[in-house]
């Protein structure tokens, strides 16, 4: 019996796993330099984590609620569509001041916006880099056990082909 499709599939699993965990390892260590790098800081009022630099999952998710609160609070509570929404009724009404101001409050909602986009971006970059380095420990351990899998079954095979067989002649 064959034990070299195991040790192929183990070898081929350890050398995966080592490449996932490696490469979720670099591009999380990336994601972190390119966030400390926008040197962004989050408020005393943070949602949570208050006055941290941001350069983890954590605290970009913690800028990225903030940025939300104080957009809904510069709006009065309104969105991006609702404001859009006023803005287009108050030029119908002739009102272009009230126009004009939804319509500047709309463009720093949207602002906000765009940079909640990009914090979960990072979120979403730093999840993905720690499901790779998992999903890589874990192949390269299953890699691991399939090669001591294969070196007990060579054992077996051994102990079994070493045992003495006594035949008796037919009387």
């Amino acid at each position: 019996m064959s034990t070299k499709p195991v040790r192929i599939v183990g070898i081929l699993s350890i050398i995966l796993g080592a490449l996932m965990l490696v490469v979720g390892a670099v591009v999380w260590g990336v994601v972190t330099t390119e966030l400390v790098g926008e040197k962004i800081t989050t408020p005393a009022d943070a949602v949570f984590l208050p006055n941290q630099p941001v350069n983890n999952p954590l605290t970009a998710l913690s800028q990225a609620e903030t940025i939300k609160k104080h957009a809904l609070t510069s709006s009065d509570g309104k969105t991006y569509a609702e404001l859009g929404a006023l803005a287009s009724d108050a030029t119908k009404a002739g009102n272009k001041d009230l126009a004009a101001k939804y319509t500047a409050t709309r463009t720093t909602v949207m602002t906000g916006s765009f940079l909640r986009a990009s914090l979960f971006t990072s979120v979403l970059s730093f999840g993905v880099c720690l499901m790779a380095m998992g999903l890589g420990l874990m192949l390269g351990l299953i890699g691991w056990a399939l090669m001591a899998v294969a070196k007990g079954l060579n054992l077996a095979v051994a102990e079994v082909k070493a045992v003495p067989v006594e035949v008796k002649a037919a009387e």
